[in-house]
C-alpha cells in the first residue's frame, strides 16, 4: 500500500504565497505522477497541477502563471508553490500520486487534503 500526507496549508492574505508539501510512502517501486487537485465547499473537486516522471508539468488555466509544482522523485516528494493567491484558490487541497508497488501492481492514491485558505 501506499500512504500519502501533505502539508503546508494555511491562512494567507490575497495576494501572498504559501507552499503544499506531499510525502509518498510505502510500497513504491516508481512513481508515475504526482499531482495536486483542490476541492472548494459546493464545488466539484477539480485538477491544479501535475508533475510525471519525466518532469514534464502541466497546469489547470487558472492557476497558469501563477503556481509552480516540482518533484523530488528520491524522496517521493512533490512540491506546489503558490504565488499571488487569489480569494477564488480557497480550497482543500488533494495530493494524488500513481505509482507501481512492482510488476503489475499499481496505485491511485490520494491524501487527506489541506486547506487553503485566502483572505482579502
Amino acid at each position: 500500500q501506499v500512504q500519502v500526507v501533505e502539508s503546508g496549508g494555511g491562512s494567507v492574505q490575497a495576494g501572498g504565497s504559501l507552499r503544499l508539501s506531499c510525502v509518498a510512502s510505502g510500497t513504491i517501486v516508481g512513481i508515475e505522477v504526482m499531482g495536486w487537485y483542490r476541492q472548494a465547499p459546493g464545488k466539484q473537486r477539480e485538477f491544479v497541477a501535475l508533475i510525471q516522471k519525466d518532469t514534464r508539468t502541466n497546469y489547470a488555466d487558472s492557476v497558469k502563471g501563477r503556481f509552480v509544482i516540482s518533484g523530488d522523485n528520491l524522496k517521493k516528494t512533490v512540491y506546489l508553490q503558490m504565488n499571488s493567491l487569489k480569494l477564488e484558490d480557497s480550497a482543500i487541497y488533494y495530493c494524488n500520486v500513481r505509482s507501481s508497488g512492482g510488476p503489475g501492481r499499481w496505485y491511485n492514491t490520494w491524501g487527506q487534503g489541506t486547506q487553503v485558505t485566502v483572505s482579502s
